[in-house]
This record gives structure tokens, C-alpha cells and sequence, in this order.
């Protein structure tokens, strides 16, 4: 698989979070190179932002690995997400361009249309659009960055439950659109804390062992102190 080199740290972040190179795996340059068919440059260059970030750490003796998050540090990842997105949808609420708001809208109209119709795999890709267009309208490259790391990670460690019934979901994202709409920040702010704290019930911690592409999360030594593990 050839990859461009500047699509390289995307590939791999995708390939991790995708359980394709597994927790606490090694990532030899050498493999990464030959797998994405791509020098080994632009390897060492990626392995350093994903440590950054969080997906890969440096083991002595082993080189780069997969990180393997405890518990703590997962639940961890929810509560920020809860605090730091209704933050972003206030401030969509005051920043907000006309252009944003068309592509909200045209979201939640298409996202209820194909909740209508059943049509789980596309609901799954608009509902990511329509989280990364509210961050995008918060006008903070800092804050969207940030949040989208956090939504990379949260798939990362956590499975989720489809909903028997989607339509809910897209009534809250029609509300918090609604309050960008109108410049009301507080609104927006409870409408979508209150639709991610739904959320974070169809929300389940990868399993702990066992094969296949999903590996686990090491149980921390402490207790997690996140009421139901949500996102």
C-alpha cells in the first residue's frame, strides 16, 4: 500500500485506531516503510507526532510500540469530551459562519432522512461530520484539534452499541443547530452536554483480552472515577 509521505501520520493513526497494528505491538521503521511504501523519513517523523499524541510510545530495549491506555486513562478521555464540546458548541454559537450553519443543517436534514431509512453505515459517518463541522464553527483551531484527537482515541478504546432507534440522535444535533442558530450559547452549550452524556451510554470499553483487530485496555490499578463509563 503506497501512501503519500505528507498522508503518512494519518495512515498510521487510522491503522491503529482500526486495531490493524495491535496494543503494545511494535512499529519498526522498517515495517512501517515497506507496509505504506514510503522511506524511512517520513516514518521517524510520523512515530514522533503519534507519541505526541498519545498512540505510540517508546519502550527501551523494544523501540516504538503501540501504547496499551488503562482504564483511568480512557474514562479519562470521556470526561474531557464532555466538558470541552459543549465549550465548543457555545462558542459556535457567537462564531459561527453562515457557511457552517448550511453544512449543520444540510447534516441533520440528511441524517434524518437516513435515519428514516435505516441506513446505519451512512448515520455513522454524518454523525463524525456533523461533530467536526460544530467544532470547526467554534472558529478555534486549538479547541477542534483537540477535540478531534479526542473523538481518534475515544474509537480507539471504545466500541459503541448502534442505537435500535436513530432518530433521537438526530433530534439533539436539530437542537443544538437550532440554539447555534440563534446565538444562544448556554443553550447550545446544555443541549449537546445533554446529548453527549446520552451517548456515552452505547459506549462499551473495548475487551480486555482476546484475538482480533480490537486488542485490549489494560485495567489501571486504580478505581475509574466516571460514573458508567459514557462518551
Amino acid at each position: 500500500m503506497r501512501v503519500p509521505a505528507h498522508s503518512l501520520c494519518a495512515a498510521v493513526r487510522d491503522d491503529i485506531v482500526a486495531g490493524v497494528h495491535a496494543r503494545g505491538s511494535r512499529l519498526t521503521e522498517e515495517l512501517l516503510a515497506r507496509r505504506y511504501g514510503v522511506s524511512r523519513v517520513p516514518v521517524r517523523e510520523a512515530l514522533r507526532t503519534l507519541e505526541a499524541e498519545g498512540f505510540v510510545v517508546t519502550r527501551r530495549h523494544a523501540g516504538a510500540c503501540v501504547a496499551e491506555p488503562t482504564e483511568r486513562e480512557a474514562a479519562d478521555l470521556l470526561e474531557m469530551r464532555l466538558l470541552l464540546e459543549p465549550l465548543g458548541a457555545a462558542r459556535a454559537a457567537q462564531r459561527r459562519t453562515d457557511a457552517h450553519l448550511k453544512v449543520l443543517r444540510g447534516l441533520v436534514r440528511l441524517g434524518q432522512e437516513r435515519a428514516r431509512q435505516g441506513s446505519s453505515d451512512d448515520l455513522r459517518s454524518l454523525d463524525g461530520w456533523f461533530h467536526e463541522t460544530l467544532a470547526q464553527a467554534a472558529a478555534s483551531h486549538a479547541l477542534a484539534s483537540t477535540l478531534t484527537g479526542l473523538r481518534h482515541k475515544i474509537a480507539w478504546m471504545y466500541a459503541v452499541a448502534e442505537p435500535a432507534d436513530p432518530a433521537p440522535t438526530w433530534t439533539e444535533h436539530g437542537l443544538i443547530v437550532d440554539a447555534v442558530a440563534r446565538g444562544d450559547g448556554e443553550r447550545a452549550r446544555a443541549a449537546t452536554a445533554q446529548h453527549l452524556e446520552r451517548a456515552h451510554a452505547a459506549h462499551r470499553l473495548r475487551p480486555a483480552s482476546g484475538a482480533g483487530p480490537a486488542e485490549r485496555v489494560r485495567t489501571s490499578k486504580h478505581s475509574v472515577n466516571t460514573p458508567g463509563v459514557r462518551n
